[in-house]
């Protein structure tokens, strides 16, 4: 039986006090909102409540400032952040301040439900996270999508931890950023961080790079030389395209993750190593081990917690925001300052990224270089990507959907001869999202999960739409 207790809700929003008030009160706990800190204060004296849900953003300051003052008074109290300030550095704070759970805004209100659920169910103090300092800017991950709220979620569950974690996503997507942040944020931060890359290094030569190599072990070997285990140690060793390892390495590499010790090429004394992993590959590594090319028990010991990087052209609304943090940067460095138009901004967000964040990154550099205008237009850009990647009228379709909306919103209003009527939103929503729900489907061969992934919401909350509109997924499959 789930454990039934009481939540004190802090939101300056009333309609969300409202939405999740009522629906936690419908699962039986005891619920009070609150719509400020100061309120919050008074009612965590009256009320005490098991588990506190806070706004970062309320009328009188940062939701966050108080966390740790509250802990120290109730350290079996477990704290879910809310925020609308989906960024990288507002997971790893909440953490950091020893909240329980971190939801970005907009939030699926039962995986809300479920986190006070979990919440109440282990009543376990959490340890106040040791204070690390956090600058709140120049993080090396920029984007605010659903897609990256997950992969900050994830990071900042790690920071406190040494287990192994494994990178996936395609070329481009910025897996090393995400080792380089969970190094410099976690505990390892004042120790080294090394990178190797496995697909850059000649096959006869990775064991010697990792492992390092004694003077006379083969030819060119003039004298001793630690390999990256022994730089590392202490810190994060980066394994980038792990995929890439032949077979003869992986074996080797297995027995020094077991016994934290390695050897070096041509030696025979063991070194002790104390060193973080973090692996990354663009490659299907499930597939490789069926085809007998990598080890299952080295896919196990590196996969502990895997982190997924989505694509580019899957958290498309940080497209903008990408662009303008590399224009910015670029004109740090000392290069000319840029902006962008309006309609190369909307360029850019309809242009599909095969390259991901490397493409969209070099084409900022190159465009701070050459242009000579101070705006970046979508003229330039279209001399810069491949003839008819995008149609002239790209912007057409979004424009006519908007008018066509404000059209019916006005005639349903009955403008200037009465009431709204019904419910216009669900009315709205129940034109409009079945054919969002069948393109998208339909756009992935009925593959739910990268549908779930593509439309910003989780899988179990796409079945639900699925079943309320009485689509079947697969009868949704390209050519059916």
């Amino acid at each position: 039986m789930a454990a039934i207790g009481t939540v004190l809700v802090v939101d300056d929003d009333p309609a969300i006090c409202v939405v999740v008030g009522e629906a936690l009160r419908r699962q039986g706990h005891k619920v009070k909102t609150a719509a400020s800190i100061r309120e919050r204060s008074a009612l965590m004296e009256s009320f005490a409540p098991d588990v506190l849900i806070t706004d970062v953003m309320l009328p009188d300051g940062d939701g966050l400032d108080g966390v740790a003052d509250i802990l120290a008074t109730r350290p079996d109290l477990n704290i879910i952040i809310l925020s609308a300030q989906n960024t990288l550095n507002t997971a790893i704070r909440a953490t950091e301040k020893g909240a329980f759970e971190y939801l970005p805004k907009p939030f699926d209100l039962n995986e809300l439900t479920r986190a006070v659920a979990d919440a109440l169910g282990t009543r376990d103090s959490a340890e106040e996270a040791e204070q690390v300092g956090l600058p709140h800017d120049g993080l090396p991950l920029v984007g605010r999508s659903p897609a990256m709220q997950e992969v900050y979620r994830t990071i900042a569950r790690v920071l406190s931890n040494d287990l192994s974690i494994l990178v996936l996503g395609e070329s481009g997507t910025g897996k090393e950023l995400v080792a380089e942040a969970i190094h410099s944020l976690g505990q390892r931060r004042t120790k080294p961080f090394v990178p190797i890359n496995m697909a850059a290094i000649p096959r006869e030569l990775i064991e010697a790079e990792l492992f390092g190599y004694e003077k006379g072990a083969f030819t060119g070997a003039h004298a001793r030389t630690a390999g990256k285990f022994e730089q590392a140690q202490g810190g994060t060793l980066f394994l980038d395209e792990i995929g890439d390892m032949p077979m003869e390495a992986q074996t080797r590499l297995l027995r020094v993750l077991q016994s934290g010790e390695v050897t070096t090429v041509g030696g025979s004394k063991p070194v002790r190593v104390n060193v973080r992993i973090i692996a990354a590959t663009n490659k299907d590594l499930p597939q490789l081990i069926e085809d007998g090319r990598f080890r299952q028990d080295l896919y196990y010991r590196l996969n502990v917690v895997p982190i997924a990087l989505p694509a580019l052209r899957e958290r498309r609304e940080d497209v903008i925001l990408l662009a303008r943090h590399f224009l910015e940067r670029a004109a740090q460095e000392g290069l000319p300052r840029k902006t962008l138009s309006d309609d190369a901004a909307q360029l850019l967000m309809a242009w599909h990224w095969p390259g991901n964040v490397r493409e969209l990154q070099n084409m900022m550099q190159r465009l701070s270089v050459l242009s000579r205008e101070n705006v970046i237009t979508a003229e330039m850009l279209r001399n810069m990507l491949p003839i008819d990647a995008v149609p002239p009228d790209y912007a057409v379709p979004a424009d006519q959907l908007v008018h066509a909306v404000r059209d019916w919103a006005k005639r349903q209003l009955g403008v200037g001869i009465g009431q709204p009527q019904r419910s216009l939103h669900d009315d709205l929503l129940a034109m409009i999202e079945p054919v969002l729900l069948e393109e998208v489907l339909s756009s992935v061969d009925g593959n739910q999960i990268r549908a779930a992934a593509l439309l910003g919401i989780n899988r179990n909350t796409l079945r639900k739409k699925l079943t309320d509109y009485g689509l079947d997924p697969l009868q949704l499959r390209i050519g059916d």
